[in-house]
């Protein structure tokens, strides 16, 4: 069993024409689905807006400009039903290549091989029952007018 950690994190808000890109998954025991922004751990030594442009190069395949710290945000959930804690840096940036904005999804891949599918999707997407997380995203956005 490991020892319980904060982890650090950095998620991207790429949003357009009212929509964000986020990637959906599920909870493997309550089978909740959450959609959560492009992202991932930051790395030793690198800092949280290095991890972005990392993080989404992996994930994507794609390069970045215009990234800037939106806020930070602490998590304290359940995943799998092992508690988590993160403390999350939420940016906001822009794809260097304006034509993937029209794209309605991207083929996406972790670090660890497992493939995923980013999709963009409207506000009113995001409910109870299929939340945007981290907690607290969705009213940052909302308070910094990106979610209008």
């Amino acid at each position: 069993m490991t020892t319980p950690r904060i982890r650090a994190l950095a998620l991207c808000v790429f949003h357009h024409d009212g929509k964000i890109l986020v990637n959906e998954s599920r909870d493997p025991i309550t089978e909740k689905p959450f959609f959560r922004p492009i992202g991932g751990g930051i790395e030793f030594g690198e800092t949280s807006a290095q991890a972005i442009v990392r993080e989404v190069q992996e994930e994507l395949g794609l390069p970045i400009t215009d990234v800037h710290l939106l806020g930070t945000l602490e998590s304290l959930f359940t995943y799998n039903g092992i508690p988590g804690h993160e403390i999350v840096q939420v940016y906001d940036a822009k794809f260097v290549d304006a034509s993937v904005y029209a794209l309605p999804h991207l083929d996406a891949q972790e670090s660890d091989g497992a493939v995923f599918v980013a999709k963009w999707l409207p506000w009113a997407s995001f409910t109870e029952d299929g939340p945007l997380v981290p907690d607290g995203l969705y009213e940052l956005l909302k308070k910094i007018a990106l979610s209008n």
